[in-house]
């Protein structure tokens, strides 16, 4: 049982594999793989028939388990659902932004349906007072005064109610100095009216108003690139304003959503890093007027650090970029947000400049914004980079400081040569002199 389970997920890993190569072709009539570059056959070894039977399940799993699952989807909506909340009440705490969230067609149906209800509602209660009051038997009596003139049923009464919360007022239907009952609803209802039309009335304002549509101009590169920029390894991404209308005070924020598990042994699923982009150096804040590219610099603070060409694709991870500032025209403000996974992460290119001098005018290709072209750039990560560079600064440093202690022991073998010279030349004088003395 548990070879053949083995066997199965074997097999089912190995297809899985073979499938998201693009030169690998399956044949199922005689189940055989061949790669089209090599030459080399592979025949699949014959299964079982309960492995045969359980192969596209376990398939179907081990793709789904390789598959990469975004966080933050390249529109800027977060791919988060949540799920088994009890306390629900919270929502209807803060009614105002339950209402301002729902989609349009919720909206729609919610702000119908309260004028509908709040009409039927005090409808119904002129029409149960002027039942109460036996206006209805003396419809067309003169000499009877009713609560509300030419009241005569149900519909009447519910269209009474519309003029009055709507104060159209018609003229037709009014209501009389003799019903103090009716004068009280009528109080009650135009304080009611105006605050159900001030409610929906701001909550569709602001729906309308809403700031989402204007992140919908402003725009991210498809790939982030990873090249030189000035000697440093550099990952750079490019933003972009469709609008002639400026967003002002605008700031770029950049996160590493990667599960970590720390020294202790805990798993942190998708844990959010900061990712430096000018933040120390006001790079952040940006003069969105063309097209910028946002510079990352690649050092021992960066989780970049350890990760080279050959180790990059082989990491999990997503880098999500917000851009927030506040829209002109409004003074609301406005965030847009995208995503960059490790496949949309190019190693060893450049953007295509976009922004070309015309006659008296800069103008901006959007046509290029999203492409690149290839650079040389060197394979490894930052941190082997780095190492190199000091393995290749430290032969020259011993050199010299060789050279310096040589001739530091040079000078001093000479001044005790000197030194021994002088001794023995002033010690010949004193014999010299004891001798004629003699």
């Amino acid at each position: 049982m548990q070879f053949r389970e083995k066997n199965s997920s074997t097999i089912a890993h190995f297809l899985c594999s073979s499938l998201r190569k693009p030169s690998t072709n399956v044949l199922e009539e005689d189940s055989m793989e061949q790669d089209i570059e090599s030459p080399v056959t592979i025949h699949q070894p014959k299964l079982p028939k309960q492995a045969r039977e359980d192969l596209p399940k376990n398939l179907n799993k081990e793709c789904a388990k390789r598959k990469i699952q975004r966080y933050v989807r390249k529109d800027g909506k977060c791919n988060v659902h949540h799920g088994n909340v009890r306390e629900t009440y919270r929502y209807l705490t803060d009614i105002f932004t339950t209402l301002v969230d729902l989609k349009w067609r919720f909206n729609l149906l919610i702000f119908v349906m309260v004028y509908t209800v709040t009409w039927l509602f005090f409808g119904m209660i002129w029409w149960l007072i002027a039942y109460m009051r036996g206006d209805m038997d003396h419809i067309g009596d003169s000499t009877w005064t009713p609560c509300v003139s030419n009241l005569n049923g149900f519909v009447s009464a519910f269209l009474f109610s519309i003029e009055t919360e709507t104060t159209i007022g018609y003229g037709y239907r009014v209501i009389t100095d003799k019903c103090p009952e009716g004068i009280v609803l009528l109080l009650i209802q135009s304080v009611l009216g105006s605050i159900v039309n001030a409610f929906m009335v701001g909550c569709m304002f602001v729906k309308i108003s809403q700031p989402k549509k204007r992140a919908e101009t402003l725009v991210f590169s498809t790939n982030a690139v990873i090249s030189m920029r000035d000697g440093k390894l550099c990952l750079m991404f490019r933003v972009g304003d469709l609008r002639n209308s400026h967003i002002v005070e605008a700031s770029i924020r950049a996160k590493l959503i990667k599960s970590k598990q720390t020294k202790e042994g805990e798993f942190i699923p998708l844990n959010q890093t900061d990712i430096n982009v000018g933040y120390y150096t006001g790079d952040d804040r940006l003069f969105l007027v063309s097209p910028l590219i946002i510079s990352h610099e690649i050092n021992q603070q960066s989780p970049f650090w350890e990760i080279s060409k050959a180790q990059l694709p082989k990491e999990e991870l997503e880098i999500v970029v917000i851009l927030e500032g506040m829209v002109e025209a409004t003074g609301m403000t406005c965030q847009a947000r995208s995503s960059y996974v490790t496949s949309e992460i190019l190693w060893g290119y450049r953007f295509t400049p976009v922004l070309t001098l015309e006659d008296g005018f800069y103008e901006v290709d959007y046509n290029s914004f999203h492409e690149t072209y290839e650079t040389n750039t060197p394979v490894y990560s930052a941190k082997e980079l780095a190492e190199m560079a000091s393995r290749a600064e430290l032969p020259l440093t011993w050199s010299v400081s060789s050279k310096l202690d040589q001739h530091a022991e040079l000078e001093t073998e000479e001044e005790e040569k000197n030194q021994e010279d002088q001794n023995e030349r002033n010690g010949d004088v004193a014999n010299l002199e004891n001798e004629s003395k003699v």
